[in-house]
């Protein structure tokens, strides 16, 4: 319609010059004037759009949270149920104030093509002095969140057994340094994204980051009391609450809309619309996709349907698109998210082989499913290749590992970070916390 307007008014002037050449420029002069002003709307309604769709993605992300919160503390013994909660709420407040005065500027300020952003806080312009086509403070939030998406993958592996004060110093170094310089490599215009590197929404950045992390933590931390016997059989330690547990599930899923849609970083345009359309219908098929292989495969390896193998099956399926959810078709998506489900059947026993106790399946959702959706990216986007995704894998793999296990080390001979063997016993909600999730239904509870 705006298009046919300027036209007619083109029109209307051209047949004006052959009549009145002083009335043709001034209908020339108003076509003009009116294409400035629907032009100006035009970028207006982008930019107003875009910063809508930074900030709807971002709370998106950041209810995520309450998903991780929930689903830590269905997974828990109830024992442990007011740590997990607490460490959530800590670890993405602590989030929010290191992206601001490192993270964000170490991962996105002067990088170009290098290494490293720059070591200053994030200054966000006022409403009048606002460029670009969105406004500054939705990115800031935007990237914010997924800085503290990372830090709760290590909250829930190391669960049950890790004091509060180490955890929340790593949460520190994790979320202010870790994270934005990995980050700057690929989304702060870094190394790697000048190599080709593609990670769209975080398969690698996010996800694989924060399993590499865990993983360190787990190997330095050791395995809870009573998980693996001498003989080497494995011992299940039932988590608290599986409604609680697919409560945060589901809220994860809801969230990951944003965590996906949300990193289209544009929607000014019906293309831009589009893409965000199919993004969340190629998410939602790859987390369903991963539902339904994992109960199949536990229903033929082991007679009977886990639910936690369920609900990981969906978490592996959304890490698993989380690399490239544009390109694939429907079916493409399925496929990715389907193997999501088979990595986590497969790898959380191997685990288990191998000792590695990993509360809440975070070392096979995140890390391992995070490296298939990298690995799977160019069967869906020509852009890139495999050796080069391979290069960006590898390359976070062993930032990411080396730097947080030397943190760990650290931790561990300066102030420790496992609790006793009697507060592991005795739960850490009142071994650390004081406050038991459950009091009621404790030991010695008194009934009125």
């Amino acid at each position: 319609m705006k298009n046919l307007t300027l036209l007619t008014a083109a029109a209307v002037g051209g047949v004006l010059v052959g009549l009145d050449p002083a009335l043709a420029q001034d209908t020339t002069a108003a076509a003009a004037e009116t294409a400035a002003v629907e032009f100006a709307a035009a970028a207006d309604t982008a930019y107003i759009f875009n910063t809508l769709l930074f900030l709807i993605g971002g709370f998106l992300v950041m209810f995520m949270a309450a998903g991780f919160a929930m689903l830590e503390a269905g997974l828990v013994r109830s024992k442990n149920v007011s740590m997990q909660c607490l460490k959530n709420i800590a670890l993405y407040s602590i989030a929010s104030l290191m992206f601001w005065i490192f993270g964000y500027n170490l991962m996105y300020d002067g990088v170009d093509g290098g290494f490293i952003g720059s070591f200053t806080p994030k200054a966000i312009p006022a409403p009048d002095a606002d460029p670009g086509d969105y406004a500054a403070a939705s990115d800031f939030f935007f990237q914010l969140v997924f800085c503290a998406t990372t830090a709760s993958i290590v909250s829930g592996t190391l669960a049950e057994r890790i004091k509060l004060w180490p955890f929340l110093i790593f949460t520190v170094i994790l979320t202010g340094f870790i994270y934005p310089i990995a980050g700057s490599w690929q989304w702060g215009a870094g190394w790697l994204s000048e190599m080709g590197f593609s990670d769209f929404a975080g398969s690698t950045l996010v996800h694989s980051v924060g399993g590499w992390a865990a993983l360190a933590g787990v190997l330095v931390l050791g395995a809870r009391k009573g998980k693996f016997g001498a003989d080497g059989q494995v011992h299940a330690l039932p988590g608290s609450s599986m409604p609680l547990a697919t409560l945060g599930t589901f809220v994860l899923w809801l969230g990951w809309f944003g965590f996906n849609g949300g990193s289209q970083l544009a929607m000014g345009t019906m293309a831009d619309a589009s893409s965000v359309a199919r993004i969340f219908v190629n998410t939602n098929a790859a987390a369903a996709a991963g539902v339904v292989v994992a109960i199949v495969a536990t229903q033929i390896m082991y007679k009977k349907v886990d639910i936690t193998m369920a609900l990981n099956g969906a978490l592996a399926g959304l890490v698993s698109i989380t690399a490239e959810p544009l390109m694939p078709s429907i079916f493409m998506a399925v496929v990715i998210g389907g193997i999501g489900g088979i990595i986590v059947v497969i790898v959380v026993p191997l685990l288990d082989k191998l000792k590695i106790d990993d509360v809440v399946g975070a070392i096979p959702v995140h890390l391992v499913a995070g490296i298939w959706g990298t690995l799977a990216v160019p069967l869906t986007n020509d852009g890139t290749s495999f050796g080069t995704q391979i290069v960006g894998i590898v390359s976070y793999g062993v930032f990411a590992f080396v730097a947080s296990l030397v943190i760990w080390l650290i931790l561990k001979a300066t102030i420790g970070i496992r609790v006793s063997v009697e507060e592991e016993a005795l739960g850490l909600d009142k071994a650390e916390i004081g406050v038991e999730a459950y009091p009621e239904f404790g030991v010695g509870s008194q009934r009125v």
